[in-house]
């Protein structure tokens, strides 16, 4: 009977240290993130008349009229590593002179402590490339938002693109890649 109860109660420490640290339901779960393209703006959907929305469309009165869009410095297509990944990654300066990262139909598994790191590693696909991003100079950008869609990370005035020629996504608690993009001009 004390075996017994020993080996529940170790069970238990076991289950209440390694759930939390693991997180075994990320295999199972979804995040969808879709954000719309920086510069644009975004369609009104919803308004008090049943009527659908009309759309107008300003003609320019002469070419210096016309408003520039988001330009594509860098861009890359997702390999996988530590887990199936794939989409494409751009990162563009917009007319306000900000950059932005772009991850374009990202579809990975969801995970503990997902980052979006610049990174100066040349990306390895299979396994030797799982661990090389944290090995020399990199960047985070922030928490990834969802693990499929669309989104863009704000990337810092600081941040000179010359110094970085990949992309990762990053997993700080186990300091793996579960995919990556190498960078090159567009």
């Amino acid at each position: 009977m004390r075996k017994r109860a020993a080996a529940i109660a170790t069970a238990v420490v076991v289950a209440a240290v390694a759930l939390p640290l693991f997180q075994p339901w990320k295999l199972v779960t979804d995040e969808v993130v879709d954000e719309a393209l920086p510069g644009t703006a975004p369609i009104p959907t919803t308004a008090s008349s049943t009527t659908p929305p009309t759309i107008s469309v300003e003609r320019p009165q002469s070419p210096l009229a016309v408003k520039t869009g988001p330009r594509v410095l860098l861009t890359g297509q997702l390999i996988t590593h530590e887990h199936r990944t794939e989409g494409s990654v751009r990162i563009l300066a917009l007319p306000d002179g900000t950059r932005v990262l772009r991850l374009e139909n990202l579809a990975t598994s969801d995970g503990p402590d997902l980052k979006v790191w610049l990174s100066d590693a040349a990306v390895t696909s299979g396994r030797q490339g799982w661990h090389v991003f944290d090995d020399g100079a990199y960047r985070s950008l922030g928490s990834l938002k969802g693990n499929h869609g669309n989104q863009n990370y704000p990337i810092p005035a600081d941040v000179r693109l010359d110094a970085f020629r990949s992309v990762t996504i990053w997993c700080d608690r186990f300091n793996v890649s579960f995919g990556a993009a190498e960078l090159k001009p567009a």
